[in-house]
């Protein structure tokens, strides 16, 4: 996949399925180094400000809380692997009560893969998130490229935008790229 800036208005996501499970892939380019990068997404209060609270053992082996306040989304993680700047795995599930509370699909577990390769001045970030439901899986492709944009528009000191009016204009481009 070619890197797209996270700022284009374009779809930056592939949908697979993978094991009968949903796979989405997503790669972008942020005009940040790696470290700045990798700071914003394993700093919690950095992350806080654009993505989620966590709290936690945030070691490989640690577990930790995570509560997505702008999708009313808590649930649990564990750190897998954490090989500074360059690579993060995670495990997420949402909990029983969030699951409840919402309309989306039942609690599953979730495989998040962070991958930041350096290029030049720049960071390529590849993220795959294994393990979604096959049903809404584009929604959760919509979703995440959000939260892709959210870090850009951190990162650039800019306001992110209506979340809802983007989340419209993504899913039917994300419902057009479901796998057979």
């Amino acid at each position: 996949m070619r890197p797209v800036e996270p700022e284009g208005r374009g779809v930056i996501g592939t949908l697979a399925r993978a094991d009968g499970v949903g796979v989405a892939r997503f790669e972008v380019r942020l005009e940040h180094s790696s470290a700045e990068v990798w700071s914003a997404i394993t700093d919690p209060a950095r992350l806080a400000l654009w993505h989620a609270r966590v709290e936690g053992d945030l070691r490989p082996g640690g577990e930790f809380r995570i509560l997505v306040e702008a999708d009313d989304w808590e649930g649990t993680g564990r750190v897998m692997a954490c090989e500074p700047p360059n690579r993060l795995l995670v495990t997420s599930r949402e909990s029983d009560d969030s699951w409840r509370r919402g309309r989306g699909a039942p609690p599953f577990d979730a495989v998040i893969e962070v991958r930041l390769v350096p290029d030049g001045a720049a960071t390529i970030l590849n993220l795959d998130v294994r393990g979604l439901p096959l049903g809404p899986l584009a929604a959760f492709g919509a979703g995440w490229q959000i939260h892709l944009e959210n870090l850009a528009a951190y990162l650039a000191w800019r306001d992110h935008g209506d979340t809802e009016a983007r989340w419209m204009e993504l899913i039917p481009a994300y419902e057009a790229r479901l796998p057979a």
